[in-house]
């Protein structure tokens, strides 16, 4: 008996979106996607009932990106249960851990269900974790009542944002949800920091907390004008124009390396005379290196907070991390820095006089990362079916050879291209997050590389769904 069939008695109780039963037009397509979107962004401005203002440190803050979470919020949790438990079911089936075919219907119908059961048990243990830390204030305070409204706050709003994705993918809009949540956040974020309208005193006056309306802003107070320049370029601690720059540098460096591949010619056994190009890309494995790397980063970082808190005189905690406050005149950071021990050594320099004060850090922080996401490239290939060995076997499967091949070469060939851009695919995206992150990009390098292969992909689709549809009207006119 199959690990997986455990779950057919929940199968019947699971919450499901039906597939639809037409082809939904392209506009129709483009409607559903904005109605998820509009409802996720309501969800993550609509405070949680029976919180209080607690002064506990964010454990989270370093997730929040790629997590499209918002503190306080219904979106507190954002997408962090359907990512870690798609992420970890998918480890568990690359590595025939838990043994699923998903050529079979039973199987491909128990696996999802496993997902969404999963997904939920994991958004009641966090929402849960969540309230008895403290992170809405003493238990004793808010009481029993509002914890468990609380808990039920996160879990139903766990709920809307599986179903949304689950009503995107099925077919009814573009792409998944989870990508278009995480590029919104990340975007709602960059153009936040660029025109907020939200005016802070850090001591110089005061000031607006959007880059580019503090540079108008300070231009139109200071009587010195080239110091109005230079504060709007390189003030601290609050977005400037150096920061907004770096961001579409950045933006536009990853639009450009999306095009890198290499195209082997493919041709079809059932078909003579027919060939096709079989493009590699640079970016293999998309954006999972970052992903993954970026997980473990912050998984570092919330146990060695957690183990700070409750020891922070230990000297092997010290050596995990060590943590401090952020100065109380520094209002746009509401959370913890790491100061010391491991934990912040694979974080990035907040400042260039940071990296330049401590350049081991920086190098540390450059290493550690370019290893990790080449490794997890490497890693993701074996596990998620792409390697050499599963991409041979689809095509022999679909009697697809290399031209000028014979077809018992096809894993050979392969062998030479898909390895090395899964480690060095992994690699650029490691130095372009480096970059970011060294440069201030606002949103951070992690966010921005998922925000613009999302905004691809999605892109792509748009391309194809508006193909398609535009070849059906030309076939009923003909």
């Amino acid at each position: 008996m199959k690990a997986l069939h455990l779950i057919r008695p929940l199968v019947s109780i699971v919450p499901e979106v039906e597939k639809p039963n037409h082809k939904i037009p392209f506009r129709e397509k483009i409607l559903w996607t904005t109605c998820a979107l509009l409802i996720y962004m309501v969800c993550s401005n609509l405070p949680l009932y029976g919180v209080q203002r607690a002064r506990t440190s964010d454990p989270f803050y370093w997730m929040r990106v790629i997590l499209a979470s918002n503190r306080g919020t219904l979106m507190e949790l954002g997408v962090s249960p359907l990512v870690t438990t798609g992420m970890v079911l998918q480890l568990l089936q690359g590595s025939k851990v838990l043994d699923v075919n998903l050529n079979n219907k039973e199987d491909r119908v128990l696996f999802m269900a496993a997902q969404k059961v999963v997904g939920l048990l994991v958004t009641i243990a966090e929402a849960a974790a969540y309230v008895a830390s403290g992170m809405y204030g003493d238990v004793s305070a808010i009481g029993l009542g509002n914890a468990i409204l609380i808990v039920a706050q996160l879990f139903f709003a766990g709920l809307i944002v599986l179903m949304l994705d689950e009503m995107l993918q099925r077919g009814y809009g573009l792409g998944s949800g989870i990508s278009l949540f995480i590029a919104s956040h990340v975007s709602e974020t960059i153009v936040w920091k660029a025109f907020s309208p939200t005016t802070i005193n850090a001591g110089r006056g005061t000031e607006f907390e959007g880059a580019c309306l503090a540079f108008f802003h300070l231009l139109f107070v200071r009587g010195n004008k080239l110091q109005a320049i230079g504060e709007a370029l390189l003030r601290q601690n609050l977005p400037n124009l150096t920061n907004l720059a770096a961001t579409l540098l950045i933006f536009v460096l990853c639009i450009y390396m999306q095009g890198w591949r290499v195209n082997l010619t493919v041709k079809m056994q059932r078909q003579r005379g027919m060939e096709r190009p079989y493009p590699i890309k640079l970016f293999y494995t998309s954006n999972m290196p970052i992903i993954l790397q970026t997980a473990l980063v912050s998984n570092i970082y919330f146990v060695s907070q957690m183990l700070y808190s409750q020891q922070p005189n230990s000297p092997f905690i010290k050596l995990f991390g060590e943590w401090a406050s952020v100065s109380p005149e520094n209002s746009a950071m509401s959370h913890s820095v790491p100061v010391g021990g491991l934990a912040y050594y694979v974080s990035p320099p907040a400042t260039l006089s940071d990296m330049l004060r401590d350049p081991f850090h920086a190098l540390f922080y450059l290493m550690f990362t370019l290893t990790a996401c080449a490794v997890f490239g490497r890693t993701w290939t074996e596990v998620s079916g792409t390697s050499v060995r599963d991409v041979a076997r689809q095509m022999r499967e679909g009697q697809v050879v290399m031209k000028g091949h014979r077809d018992t070469a096809t894993a050979r060939v392969l062998g030479r291209y898909i390895p090395i851009a899964a480690a060095l695919g992994g690699i650029c995206i490691g130095l372009l997050t480096v970059l970011a992150d060294y440069m201030g990009a606002i949103g951070t390098g992690t966010g921005i590389l998922l925000t613009v292969t999302i905004i691809f992909d999605f892109y792509e689709a748009f391309t194809r769904e508006n193909m398609s549809e535009f070849g059906a009207i030309m076939k009923q006119q003909m």
